[in-house]
This record gives structure tokens, sequence and C-alpha cells, in this order.
């Protein structure tokens, strides 16, 4: 059964950058789209950005100009490049995949890695 491990999480100033990985394990094909959502302290998970396995992508409005998701199909492997971190974007940060195209939910979720932007 295939699973999603993320890393690249950490601290980081507002105005600094992060990259995460979330690296598909356990499976040999290759998933119709992945993506990346968050979660901060006492809110809901919310859409961050999803790209489709031919190069689609979308992104929340919130991120939209400062983080980049990119994909590497061969490896299973999606990426998230945050730049111009805000305090507002402390959160945990978890990987989807597997997108079920009628009823939009997501058939397999990482562990989260923690993003922490200090002002």
């Amino acid at each position: 059964q295939a699973q999603l491990v993320e890393s690249g999480g950490g601290l980081v100033q507002a105005g600094g950058s992060l990259r995460l990985s979330c690296a598909a394990t356990g499976s040999t094909s290759s998933f119709n789209a992945m993506g990346w959502y968050r979660q901060a302290p006492g809110k809901q998970r919310e859409y961050v950005a999803a790209v489709t396995s031919v190069g689609s992508i979308n992104y929340a409005d919130a991120v939209k100009g400062r983080f980049t998701i990119s994909r590497d199909n061969a490896k299973n492997t999606v990426y998230l490049q945050m730049d111009s971190l805000k305090p507002e974007d402390t959160a945990v940060y978890y990987c989807a995949a597997d997108l079920h195209p009628q009823r939009g939910t997501w058939g397999i979720w990482g562990k989260g890695t923690q993003v922490t932007v200090s002002s």
C-alpha cells in the first residue's frame, strides 16, 4: 500500500524560504494528482496547491505568487517551494495523492511536516 512521506519543514523568519518534499513509497503507479494542504492551530485544514500527472497546476489565492508546486512523475514526488513566507503561513503541511475525479477527495495522506514562520 502506498504511503506519503513529507520532509523539509522547519523554522524560518518572515520573508524566508522553505522547500517541502513529499515522496510516495510502496507504489509503482503514478498518481493522477498530488497536492498540498495545511492546517494552522485552531483552524480547519485548507487547500494550498495541486498538480496533475499532465502538469496542470492550481493554487489557493493565499499562496499564489509566493509558492510553487512541482512534480517528478518518475519518482512519484511532489515539491512545494515556499518563498516570501509570512507568519500566517505557519501550519502543519500535509501531502495528498490519488484524487477521486468525481468525489474530489484524496485517497492518500501524509502525516504532515511543521512549518513555523517567525515575525
